[in-house]
């Protein structure tokens, strides 16, 4: 973070408040990260330090117009946030966005921008890792969009932190045969050999 810069601190927002504000919108958008997994799960099991909304970068200034009076902040690689203005398009690249109340508030939530080729989702990890954007989520019991359990555990197996083995554990019960051979072979053709995949390919 460079001088002059907002601080790190977070206090996030419920999955409810999350919800609410982003029902507000007609596009596309998918709760992320652990919360995904626990949706998928139909429980919670961990603790969370933020919550992450994903939306496709076509449909990005949708946060402008449902967090209105909120600042927004992008993530430009490696490491600087810059306020990111009323109507602006943020280039590809810049795919996280943390957003707070307003000055020296802690941020609350995170958004994620995904790419996307007409209606096919295309990773922004690698643009070999593709699917329909109508099966990019799942709809929890309560109406609550969330992002696929298998493209979720993609991004996670990267470089897996032990919350991330937790969540792959948790939720490996729950993938069905096709969840599990698509993350398999998207583990294989962009990480190549990777501790998950066998234990999928067994399942």
């Amino acid at each position: 973070m460079r001088e002059g810069q907002p601080g790190l601190d977070w206090e996030p927002a419920g999955l409810a408040e999350v919800v609410a504000l982003f029902s507000k919108t007609p596009c596309p958008w998918w709760v992320a990260g652990g919360y995904a997994v626990e949706l998928a799960v139909g429980r919670p099991f961990r603790e969370h330090d933020d919550i992450d909304v994903l939306l496709l970068r076509q449909d990005q200034l949708a946060v402008q117009e449902v967090l209105t009076e909120w600042e927004w902040w992008a993530a430009y690689p490696p490491g600087s946030l810059r306020r990111w203005l009323s109507g602006e398009l943020l280039p590809v690249g810049v795919h996280d966005v943390w957003c707070r109340p307003g000055p020296g508030a802690p941020w609350r939530i995170q958004v994620m921008l995904d790419e996307a080729e007409g209606e096919t989702w295309v990773s922004r990890r690698d643009g070999r890792v593709r699917r329909p954007v109508e099966r990019l989520g799942a709809t929890a019991a309560d109406g609550t969009p969330f992002l696929a359990p298998e493209v979720q555990l993609f991004y996670k197996a990267k470089a897996p932190r032990p919350k991330d083995a937790q969540d792959f554990a948790e939720v490996l019960p729950h993938l069905g045969r096709e969840a599990r051979a698509w993350l398999a072979e998207a583990l294989s053709v962009v990480y190549g050999p990777h501790p998950w995949v066998e234990i999928l390919q067994n399942r």
